[in-house]
């Protein structure tokens, strides 16, 4: 695997690790447990792990004619940062309805870990066939930001996880 993919790779993974360490103890009652229509802790999880298996699913495709993609230059990079802030601020937004339509339940932590444990399984092979020359390429459709590169795929999941955190830690004093 190209090495800046696979520091960003194992940066995921260790925030991963550390998220799902929060949560490692809970009930299924707990995981489950959602207030006034809010999302559950399990429902938070939930949809990190479906946008993440939804976004392979496309890189698996993109992949396949990455070589005539446009490089990525200045406009991703300064949508990266408003990204970035985006997810950053205590704004809520609403998830993209192919997501929500692809969530699946999951009523144990213990099946969310496993689902993730495959999924990242899924992202690092996907990675490995990532040439040098490659990870410049416009290959993932983020649904606000527009087309980025793999390395600005990567920095996406770590904010999205970044935003959701909050989120879990607040319910996890709730239950």
């Amino acid at each position: 695997m190209n090495t800046r993919l696979a520091q960003l790779f194992n940066a995921l993974e260790n925030q991963r690790a550390d998220l799902l360490r929060l949560v490692n103890d809970i009930s299924p009652e707990a995981a489950n447990k959602s207030r006034q229509g809010k999302w559950s802790i399990a429902q938070v999880l939930s949809h990190l792990i479906a946008s993440e298996q939804l976004s392979i699913r496309y890189l698996n495709k993109k992949i396949l004619g990455i070589d005539i993609a446009p490089k990525t230059g200045i406009i991703e990079e300064l949508k990266m940062i408003v990204l970035k802030i985006s997810q950053r601020l205590p704004f809520k937004f609403k998830a993209p309805k192919v997501v929500v339509e692809n969530t699946p339940v999951y009523e144990r932590v213990e099946q969310l870990a496993e689902a993730w444990n495959q999924t990242r399984a899924d992202l690092k092979t996907v990675l490995e066939k990532f040439q040098d020359n490659q990870i410049n390429r416009k290959v993932y459709k983020h649904p606000f930001a527009g087309m980025l590169n793999i390395q600005q795929t990567l920095k996406f999941f770590q904010e999205h996880i970044t935003h959701h955190t909050p989120q879990v830690k607040k319910l996890l004093k709730q239950s």
